[in-house]
């Protein structure tokens, strides 16, 4: 919600920069116009600094992801502070709001994640779920695929926020997978479930700035956009797996089958339900055909390994999942879909923050609150999952509680780190750098926009972490550029989402979430060199799908 109240302050003030950064905007100064929409050549370049930094400390030098984050955090305040002229008491709470929204929810989340996976270590019964996992097939890319593009799939459409890269990944390395391969695997895995992540929380966002009205249209543009990727997706998962030329048959057919059953299901579940359930249906539909598909290529070492296996009764089958069963009932009873979280969200509701902060692209103040609902939160939900889950396998609540508390200590790392991305990809935003970005490739590509709309949303992803952050902050600059154009809204803000997700596989946030369920900390920037190939060639074939689709076939599928 804007508050209408003016403010004079003016970020192209020469009063409020220092002699250096006056001198060198003088130089870049130049604006450029399309439409309504006006970029600063100089603040793009002070803009792309952060970006550029994050990824050379990262990528290249290879420095820790909590040293990188603290650096690029200062960096971007001096340039917030003295490039941009944003006033030391809104970048002050930009600061403060940041570290909050890191907490709540990413980091509750992350810990909680992590702390669900220890807890089945210690109760011994993650011992169970690996021979469930392994019965079903000993082709380890059937068991990649089935944990991170099902299991990893559905955890993202119920809850969102690194639960699918978290679990997955700690579950990958139980399984005998190397932590590397974990990690990487996972993030690529999260990508095209993040549009309709969160029962469909992206979209909705997206909806909403954008001020498209028909959800399910614009939820089925979001479909088609992904479709390719549906199928190339898993092929990249088992072939990263299974290297092997003479496996390349076998791969070709499982991927195909997999994607097409998610591409069908999320089709319809998009056009006619809407957003809450493409990526929850899915996943689903996908876990049932690679199961049936596994069950269908059984060789006979498949036969003899589950032989080998103890033979379990369903109380200690349904026991060893507890923890994620009560996870996901939880997750499943307060999300949107059903009436309880409407009665319990305003009941257990409590605003930790809420502020006005100027905003420099609307030279307004905004009103921006932290809000946390104890009884519907996701970190809370994986919180009492685990505790209820462990319970039942045994574990005593003193030990459940201590440890959580180890959990927390050893993710010192990553919270310097989550915290620090979002402080100041929240400068960011507030001082008018991401918009800048985003106003500067809009206009650079001229006509050929299009085919760069993806590449936006990737950029959002990369800077927050978020896909909905990425459409609260661009949706309504892809919208603005299709009226300009002559483009259709709908599709351009559909384009945002489809970027948006391929920026998850490279998000530092992310990276960040898949080194502390690894025990990577500390190689993030490795990491994030091994993912970026697959983030580019999913960013290009988004853009070539909203690029050429429209010309193709029109409005035929709409």
């Amino acid at each position: 919600m804007r508050n209408q109240r003016k403010t004079t302050y003016n970020s192209r003030n020469p009063k409020n920069l220092y002699t250096m950064f006056t001198a060198l905007n003088i130089l870049l100064q130049s604006t450029a116009l399309a439409g309504n929409l006006e970029v600063s050549w100089g603040h793009v370049a002070f803009a792309t600094i952060p970006v550029l930094l994050l990824i050379i400390l990262m990528g290249f030098l290879k420095m820790a992801g909590d040293k990188s984050a603290l650096i690029t955090l200062v960096t971007t305040i001096v340039l917030a502070l003295f490039a941009f002229g944003f006033p030391v008491a809104y970048t002050g709470l930009s600061f403060v709001y940041g570290v909050l929204k890191a907490i709540f929810p990413i980091l509750i989340i992350i810990i909680m994640a992590i702390f669900s996976y220890n807890v089945l270590v210690k109760t011994g019964k993650m011992e169970i779920l690996k021979e469930q996992f392994s019965s079903i097939s000993s082709d380890k890319c059937i068991q990649v695929l089935l944990l991170t593009w099902g299991f990893g799939g559905l955890l993202e459409g119920m809850a969102g926020f690194g639960t699918a890269v978290a679990i997955p990944a700690a579950i990958l390395i139980s399984l005998g997978f190397k932590p590397i391969f974990s990690a990487v695997a996972s993030l690529i895995a999260n990508s095209v479930a993040t549009g309709f992540g969160a029962v469909g929380t992206p979209v909705k966002v997206l909806a909403e700035q954008a001020g498209v009205t028909d959800i399910q249209v614009l939820s089925t543009q979001v479909v088609l956009q992904l479709s390719p990727l549906m199928i190339l997706i898993p092929f990249v998962l088992v072939f990263m797996t299974d290297p092997r030329i003479k496996s390349l048959p076998k791969h070709i057919l499982l991927s195909v089958i997999v994607g097409v059953v998610s591409l069908a299901v999320q089709y319809i579940a998009a056009r006619y339900m809407g957003a809450e359930t493409p990526a929850i249906l899915g996943s689903i539909a996908s876990i049932i055909a690679i199961i049936i598909y596994a069950k269908l290529t059984a060789t006979k070492e498949d036969k003899e390994l589950k032989a080998k296996f103890p033979k379990r009764t369903m109380g200690e089958i349904i026991n060893a999942w507890s923890v994620y069963g009560f996870i996901l009932i939880l997750v499943i009873l307060t999300s949107p879909l059903l009436p309880l979280r409407n009665i319990l969200a305003p009941l257990s509701a409590t605003t930790l923050f809420s502020q006005n902060i100027f905003d420099a692209v609307t030279q307004t103040e905004v009103v921006r609150s932290i809000k946390v609902s104890w009884l519907t939160d996701a970190g809370v939900l994986l919180f009492l999952g685990s505790i209820l889950g462990g319970l039942l396998q045994g574990a005593k609540i003193v030990e459940l509680i201590k440890l959580l508390g180890t959990v927390i200590k050893q993710q010192r790392k990553t919270i310097v780190t989550v915290c620090s991305l979002i402080a100041l990809s929240s400068i960011m935003d507030f001082s008018g750098m991401i918009s800048q970005l985003g106003l500067a490739l809009a206009i650079a590509t001229g006509s050929l926009y299009p085919l760069f709309a993806p590449t936006i949303g990737c950029l959002g992803t990369f800077l927050t972490g978020s896909d909905t952050s990425s459409n609260i902050l661009f949706g309504k600059l892809q919208a603005s550029v299709a009226h300009t154009t002559g483009a259709d809204p709908s599709w351009l803000a559909a384009a945002n989402t489809a970027g948006a997700t391929g920026g998850k596989i490279i998000s530092p946030q992310s990276i960040a979430v898949a080194t502390s369920a690894c025990g990577l900390q500390g190689r993030e920037g490795e990491i994030m060199k091994k993912a970026l190939p697959y983030a580019l060639g999913y960013i290009v074939v988004s853009g070539l799908m909203v690029y050429f689709v429209p010309k193709i076939m029109g409005t035929i599928l709409f």
